[in-house]
């Protein structure tokens, strides 16, 4: 079985949308395109470097037709994202002229797809998509970097229809700039329980 990764570049509010430029995803009036550019530095880089090697991909439609139009023609930067296959789901596409892309159709092909054979499947952008993962207990990891900072607006990373899942931290790190890279693996279900009270203990 493989396990689904989740990677996604969030502000503290949970805004996953248009990180890399002001054209990247102006959908719905969204106004702050590249609110990621003024946190990069070399640790920030480093870490982007070490996700960017050669994987499998699980994509929504709109975040594909998004990259289509740009990785294709960047392949010095990201070889990895032309090289590795990259499943899209989606109701109204089937082909592409960019290789190595798959069509799927639904959640049971996401299903089919985790209980085969091969790599580990990352998924980038894709709010749709993720929420369906979330809502079906189909994400294995997040890997997020947390950016100091509230959008107030856009795509974000959680909804309301969310499994309730743990996770646990395996792994963080804090940039120069206050970027927060932390790591998350799925932990079972959640536990809950009651604080002590202070003033019963002290009897």
């Amino acid at each position: 079985m493989r396990k689904i990764i989740v990677l996604s570049m969030i502000s503290l509010d949970g805004v996953l949308q248009a990180p890399g430029g002001p054209g990247e995803d102006p959908s719905n009036g969204f106004k702050f395109g590249g609110w990621v550019a003024p946190f990069d530095d070399e640790s920030y880089g480093n870490a982007v470097q070490e996700e960017l090697k050669p994987a499998e991909y699980l994509l929504g439609r709109k975040t594909f037709e998004i990259w289509e139009n740009y990785w294709p023609k960047h392949k010095e930067f990201w070889p990895g994202i032309n090289d590795g296959t990259k499943y899209v789901l989606s109701h109204t596409r089937e082909l592409s002229d960019w290789e190595n892309t798959v069509f799927i159709k639904n959640l049971e092909d996401i299903k089919n797809l985790k209980n085969s054979n091969g790599s580990d499947i990352q998924v980038w952008g894709s709010s749709e998509l993720i929420h369906l993962l979330l809502e079906n207990d189909l994400v294995d990891e997040l890997r997020l970097k947390i950016h100091p900072l509230l959008l107030g607006e856009g795509k974000k990373l959680f909804d309301d229809n969310a499994s309730p899942l743990a996770f646990t931290l395996t792994n963080s790190f804090v940039t120069e700039k206050g970027v927060i890279l932390s790591h998350y693996k799925r932990n079972g279900a959640v536990q809950t329980g009651s604080i002590p009270d202070p003033d019963e203990s002290q009897n």
